[in-house]
């Protein structure tokens, strides 16, 4: 069961990025966040008082909160990071990252894996970062900076996965709606103090509302996934995100896949293979 979530949660994080993606090439990717997250909390809102799930502790509300900064302020340094050129060192290192921060955090805490489980997850780091196009023709050396911010903004994000998978087993996406009670406000004034206004994303409204909605819903899918299976396992099999990023970029834009990225996706394939017959 953790795997079908864990691999919906990974593709419906691929599409939200993509959709994301597409509407920074024309707005601001403050604005994108900002009003995309509004856009996902309105939606969960209702999903959440619909499903009748009784309002959890303190505690759970607290951790969502702080899930909700966490990932608002990654996604302004990946944003940052991925503004300053160097996309083909940016985006396989902050994911590569986010997916070893709840891998230490799980085996630290007592998880343990299969041995065909434990290869699998390296083989599915290098995956993941080839899928992302580190040895694209574009690559090239980034600054310590950005290097450095790219492993911030990772870690953030890493960090927000082991948040939420020490939420309430019974409460529901509660935890979810937290998160967006935080970072949408915290985003509206990051967006504020730079002078973006919320009708710069009229252009783009579709694939910003889409990627708001959809990181909200892939977020819930997370969530799911981790009370289900272990968070090393379900961490790992999330990290496969950039494959549907990269499909949709293919078909929708014409994008060519280079051989590194092939192998990617072969490699993805064994992992996954690795982590689920074991």
């Amino acid at each position: 069961m953790e795997i079908v979530l864990a691999l919906c949660a990974a593709a419906v994080y691929g599409i939200a990025d993509y959709s994301g993606g597409r509407a920074s090439r024309t707005v601001s990717p403050i604005t994108v966040t900002a009003v995309g997250q509004a856009c996902g909390l309105v939606v969960l809102l209702v999903v959440v008082l619909a499903s009748g799930v009784p309002t959890p502790p303190a505690t759970d509300w607290f951790w969502g909160g702080v899930g909700g900064i966490a990932g608002a302020s990654g996604l302004l340094a990946f944003y940052k990071a991925m503004g300053s050129g160097f996309m083909t060192v940016v985006a396989p290192v902050s994911a590569v990252t986010a997916t070893a921060v709840p891998v230490i955090v799980g085996l630290s805490l007592g998880e343990r894996p299969s041995v065909l489980s434990l290869c699998g997850i390296p083989v599915a780091l290098v995956a993941i970062a080839l899928v992302s196009d580190i040895l694209g023709p574009d690559h090239r050396r980034a600054p310590r900076k950005i290097f450095l911010m790219s492993i911030g903004a990772g870690s953030v994000f890493g960090s927000l996965f082991v948040i939420l998978g020490h939420t309430s087993d019974n409460s529901g996406l509660w935890p979810v709606l937290a998160m967006r009670v935080t970072s949408v406000p915290f985003m509206f004034m990051v967006m504020y103090f730079t002078k973006n206004k919320p009708s710069g994303a009229r252009p783009q409204l579709k694939f910003v509302a889409g990627s708001g909605i959809l990181d909200t819903a892939a977020n819930a899918i997370y969530l799911l996934a981790v009370r289900h299976g272990l968070m090393s396992i379900v961490a790992t099999i999330n990290s496969f995100s950039p494959t549907s990023t990269l499909m949709l970029a293919v078909g929708l834009d014409k994008e060519k896949i280079h051989r590194p990225q092939a192998l990617g996706l072969v490699l993805a394939g064994v992992a996954l293979v690795m982590i689920t017959v074991s």
